[in-house]
């Protein structure tokens, strides 16, 4: 286990930074990825949702296989952010560069991002456990990495829609996201130093066995089981943002502007859950975060009929608990990788964070095809006025099940066997 040498501060910031470049890209999947496949590309919901989940679920094995190429043959994290920089951006903008209807092309241009995602946002995370030594390290990083992130999500919410509008084309618009990507992952990775690992056993390790020591850590596996769960949530109340203002509410520009506004919610949350996470521990600001976005949907639903101000509210309200649900899992899957290190013996680092983002994927991966396949089931006709079945749909997907799934969260976060002071005192 490395030993708690305090990490410089400005390190931590310019690490930091690494996910506003990987949020340039990610929120704008997130958040426009699947609108782009039925409402610019005009393919049918329920092929934007079977494409986007194919492409979520290839997203998961490619973290998966980047994370097992890792640790087994212990590349170097920076040099794979480093090299891996352009290509990435590359990848990118050719993925909002698809002709219309054109789904084979949209496929195939996601498979291509996601894989290079994979090999240089995996590497990324797993630096995390050498770049910040210890849980009050970590806790600032990642509350760090939220607000960078979160600066992100709000210059593509605002940005992105504005420069497809002015240059015509969701293309050239990506084009310029990733010109401000590029060259940031490659100062990052240039800049910071990469601290040697601990020192690791004879020879290659077997995947295999790692993956059973992985089986067994029962705080990796609660702390996989709450982010699925909460991830899917998340998606399920961020990609209905823009259906819900543009069909239900008829306000087409309120979407983009309620999105740039959850972003900065979540920039004002950071300090609060940051602060939290650090007095309390991570595990019991989730508990705390998790009830509070519980009770939300319920108030909403109560209003008969809401409007933009009402919706943009109770948005702005739960982006701010869904900072807190990744806040403290980014918080807490280092923790994890240690505590199961000082019980053990045994370290599995890269593998760890590849498996934990392909459980995201796949979550991310069935919010996507659920959105699609309910839209279609309940006849939305994209670009159209919908019936009363479709807007019913869109308003509980958004309201609903993320109810369900937020609960089932916070029942296994209460299952994580890691509180504030557990590492400190197996050390």
């Amino acid at each position: 286990m490395p030993e708690n040498t305090a990490t410089p501060v400005g390190t931590l910031v310019l690490f930091s930074a690494g996910d506003f470049a990987f949020n340039l890209y990610w929120q704008t999947i997130s958040l426009y990825l699947l609108f782009f496949y039925m409402d610019v590309l005009a393919l049918p919901p329920s092929t934007a949702g079977l494409i986007f989940m194919i492409g979520a679920i290839w997203d998961g094995a490619a973290d998966f296989l980047a994370g097992a190429a890792t640790e087994r043959m212990r590349l170097s994290y920076r040099r794979l952010v480093g090299w891996g920089a352009l290509p990435l951006g590359l990848a990118f903008a050719a993925m909002f560069s698809v002709p219309t209807g054109a789904a084979r092309w949209a496929l195939a241009t996601q498979v291509l991002f996601r894989m290079l995602y994979a090999f240089t946002n995996v590497p990324y995370a797993a630096w995390t456990t050498r770049v910040a030594l210890t849980s009050g390290e970590r806790s600032l990083v990642a509350g760090w990495r939220m607000a960078f992130g979160s600066a992100a999500a709000a210059l593509v919410a605002l940005a992105l829609p504005w420069l497809a509008e002015r240059t015509g084309s969701y293309g050239a618009a990506s084009t310029m996201l990733a010109i401000i990507g590029v060259p940031l992952l490659a100062i990052m990775a240039w800049r910071v130093p990469e601290p040697s690992p601990p020192a690791p056993n004879a020879g290659r390790p077997a995947i295999r066995a790692k993956l059973a020591a992985l089986a067994r850590n029962r705080a990796f596996v609660a702390l996989n089981l709450a982010v699925a769960l909460g991830g899917a949530a998340t998606a399920l109340t961020t990609q209905s943002v823009l259906y819900f203002f543009r069909y239900v509410l008829l306000d087409t520009p309120g979407g983009p502007r309620s999105l740039a506004g959850m972003a900065c919610a979540s920039l004002v949350a950071v300090p609060v859950w940051t602060a939290l996470g650090r007095r309390h521990g991570a595990r019991t600001a989730w508990i705390g975060t998790g009830t509070l976005a519980l009770l939300l949907p319920a108030g909403f639903a109560l209003i008969a009929t809401p409007g933009s101000v009402e919706t943009t509210a109770f948005l702005l309200a739960m982006q701010a608990t869904f900072i807190g649900f990744a806040l403290a899992a980014w918080t807490l899957l280092p923790d994890a990788v240690d505590w199961d290190e000082a019980r053990t013996g045994e370290r599995v680092e890269a593998l760890a964070f590849g498996t934990f983002a392909l459980v995201q994927k796949i979550a991310l991966a069935g919010a996507g095809f659920a959105i699609g396949a309910v839209y279609q089931a309940n006849g939305f006709i994209a670009g159209a006025a919908q019936g009363a079945d479709s807007l019913r749909a869109i308003r509980w997907l958004m309201l609903a099940g993320p109810a369900v799934l937020i609960a089932a969260m916070v029942a296994a976060v209460i299952a994580i066997p890691l509180r504030r002071d557990t590492l400190s005192r197996l050390r």
